[in-house]
């Protein structure tokens, strides 16, 4: 399969209002990496921008005057507006094709249309939350991605700088449906690569053998160059393991599964997800 249709989460923070307002300024490092792919690879973008309504505390006493929640509202919805205008002029000096939606939902509200927008494309591409720009319902948004949709998710950290390079990726393995899921997913991005390692977390009760060696056969035959490592890390969690060997390899991406599960529309992340989505250093390209 390949890639020709991409769905963004665009960022929605302050520094988005001081970038659309300035000619020829920078958008988020994700948005940034989805144009640059779908330029490199010809794929269609289609960008969303939230417009998060404010909801009222049920322990505020005093009901919010009508006029305070509507300006609220208001400046959600231009904020919104001013990042599908910075996407919009971005994608067409790239020569992107692409489409921008705004979508409005209440705080804490399930994003059905993205949900749906997500299962009918090839990838998503969603940044991770800044916690000096923290936005509302980002986490969500990822969950949503996730568990809700079909396609794979390219998660950008909020230190990203420059275009992705794709040229050295790591393989998180460790035999699971979900990994397995994730490498399936990724094989259009694995093709770019020059360098490609399967690195495997070796813990207590591990099986013996050769982990990882069908994985690797079956790259091989797909005409992929792959290495094979297994490494221990007895004192640190998963998700700090395959961070620290992807630093300390120079690893552009990492490939991995989504761990978690949804119980009646609340998203419960797995441990090596969540650890993975604080700290990560480098792009992640997920599937669950």
């Amino acid at each position: 399969m390949t890639i020709k249709d991409m769905l963004v989460l665009l960022d929605n923070g302050p520094r988005v209002d001081a970038r659309s307002s300035a000619e020829g300024a920078s958008l988020g490092p994700a948005t940034t990496a989805a144009l640059e792919l779908a330029a490199r690879i010809g794929a269609h973008v289609t960008a969303v921008a939230l417009a998060v309504d404010p909801i009222v505390p049920g322990f505020v006493v005093a009901p919010l005057p009508v006029e305070v929640i509507e300006q609220a509202r208001t400046q959600a919805i231009a904020v919104a507006d001013a990042a599908a205008a910075a996407f919009t002029a971005e994608a067409t000096r790239l020569g992107v094709p692409h489409e921008t939606r705004v979508s409005e939902i209440l705080m804490g509200g399930v994003p059905e249309g993205f949900a749906a927008a997500a299962r009918t494309t090839d990838l998503v591409v969603i940044g991770q939350d800044d916690p000096d720009h923290p936005e509302p319902m980002r986490e969500a948004m990822i969950e949503t991605a996730l568990f809700e949709g079909a396609a794979p998710t390219l998660l950008v950290p909020y230190i990203s700088r420059g275009a992705l390079a794709f040229d050295r990726i790591m393989i998180g393995w460790d035999g699971g449906r979900t990994a397995a899921r994730a490498v399936h997913a990724a094989m259009p991005v694995l093709h770019m690569a020059s360098k490609l390692a399967v690195v495997m977390v070796e813990r207590a009760g591990s099986d013996p053998g050769q982990p990882g060696a069908d994985l690797a056969t079956w790259l091989a035959r797909h005409g992929l160059d792959v290495e094979v490592e297994q490494i221990e890390a007895p004192d640190i969690a998963v998700a700090d393991a395959l961070l620290d060997q992807a630093a300390d390899k120079s690893f552009d991406l990492l490939v991995m599964g989504g761990y978690g599960h949804s119980r009646v529309r609340e998203f419960l992340l797995g441990g090596a997800t969540r650890g993975i989505l604080a700290s990560m250093t480098l792009p992640i390209l997920m599937a669950h």
